[in-house]
């Protein structure tokens, strides 16, 4: 236990906590969030239409380069309206990662299609190229410019990789297999806002790309979420779908598609945005945590997991990994009985009671990390 013992007095140094509970991720409010929020209340736009709204949008297009950016209520939200307006249907096929929070599989759901799991890079522990290509190979064929499944014949309607706690996966090779199959990429980038793959942002390498503002995000609007795209045409429909499908008239009340309330509101926007202004901070600030994390780990026998080359993390989860899931249960239990929270990758997606009928591929990578994997307080250091 002197290694953990040694972890923990370190992690406590990093936060300047030497007997307070230390959180995985807390929430920093140092900007101008609560001048933006009286305003938004002085306005009396506190719902889903207001200036920090609009002001939200176009932030998020400047910093990730995108086009067109649609604000919704939450992370799961946003996947679900990008993968309708993608065209997903029921009874469709998204190929995605099994090694994901639960939202990513259950946003496929919402739609009535099937979530297929395809395994994980150990060094990303983000979707696979490889596995996904040989997945294809192996289990479809290329017809009317898409890709159906051998024996179902059901079409793969998106592809669906997420940039696991930050860290960018090898998205420009998935991008390419996706475009040699027709298969629509959408990238799931709740966790990556502020991080790059060959200096471009992630979630603009797809057809849409979302992310999520939760209260333990990098930067959060209490509750949000949002569409990326460069598509105009798709950008309006998310934008429509997820205020009610309501069509423009001066009183009367038409809806032309199945509509959702995902919209996020003006209060939260007004938070986002204060929050946006902080990001190149937030993330100088956490590749410092990173940096140093890294050193430390590197003579402890604990590993730690870091950026590929080419890709640039804002390090919103920490993760190391131990020997196997005996040292890291010992690790876990260790550390929080020290008042150090810390937590395990999440349980493989096609071994919950939902999901135990999906298709997978094989998984060994992504079976590997969840015996192993473990996340450490992460928060920006004040």
């Amino acid at each position: 236990m002197n290694k953990f013992n040694n972890t923990v007095s370190f992690i406590r140094d990093q936060f300047k906590t030497p007997e307070a509970f230390i959180p995985l991720h807390e929430p920093r409010f140092k900007g101008k969030e609560r001048k933006y929020l009286i305003d938004a209340i002085d306005s009396t736009f506190v719902s889903s239409v207001g200036a920090y709204v609009d002001k939200f949008e176009k932030m998020m297009c400047e910093i990730t380069g995108a086009q067109y950016a649609v604000a919704t209520v939450n992370g799961t939200s946003a996947l679900h309206a990008a993968l309708i307006v993608a065209g997903v249907k029921p009874e469709d096929e998204v190929i995605t990662q099994p090694l994901t929070f639960v939202a990513t599989a259950n946003a496929i759901a919402y739609t009535g299609a099937k979530p297929v799991f395809t395994d994980v890079d150990r060094d990303t522990m983000g979707l696979s190229p490889a596995k996904l290509q040989t997945y294809l190979q192996e289990n479809y064929s290329k017809k009317d410019g898409g890709a159906f499944h051998n024996k179902s014949g059901n079409r793969v309607a998106a592809c669906v990789p997420m940039h696991t706690f930050g860290l960018p996966c090898r998205i420009d090779k998935i991008q390419h297999i996706c475009e040699e199959w027709g298969i629509p990429l959408i990238e799931d980038s709740a966790e990556s806002l502020g991080s790059t793959y060959k200096g471009r942002h992630t979630g603009t390498f797809g057809k849409l790309g979302v992310f999520s503002f939760n209260g333990n995000k990098t930067v959060t609007s209490g509750g949000g979420g949002a569409i990326v795209t460069d598509n105009e045409e798709l950008a309006k429909l998310a934008k429509h779908i997820t205020t009610t499908a309501k069509k423009p008239h001066k009183w009367e009340y038409i809806h032309d598609h199945v509509g959702y309330n995902y919209r996020m509101p003006n209060l939260n926007a007004a938070l986002a945005c204060a929050q946006l202004e902080q990001l190149d901070y937030y993330i100088e600030n956490k590749r410092e945590l990173a940096k140093s994390y890294r050193d430390f780990f590197n003579n402890t026998g604990i590993g730690f997991v870091t950026e590929i080359e080419g890709g640039f993390s804002n390090y919103w989860l920490n993760a190391v990994y131990l020997k196997n899931r005996e040292e890291r249960d010992q690790f876990l239990a260790f550390t929080n009985e020290q008042g150090v929270m810390t937590r395990p990758i999440w349980q493989l997606m096609n071994k919950l009671k939902m999901y135990r009928d999906c298709m997978t591929g094989d998984l060994e990578h992504a079976e590997w990390l969840e015996d192993r994997i473990v996340n450490i307080p992460s928060s920006v250091r004040v």
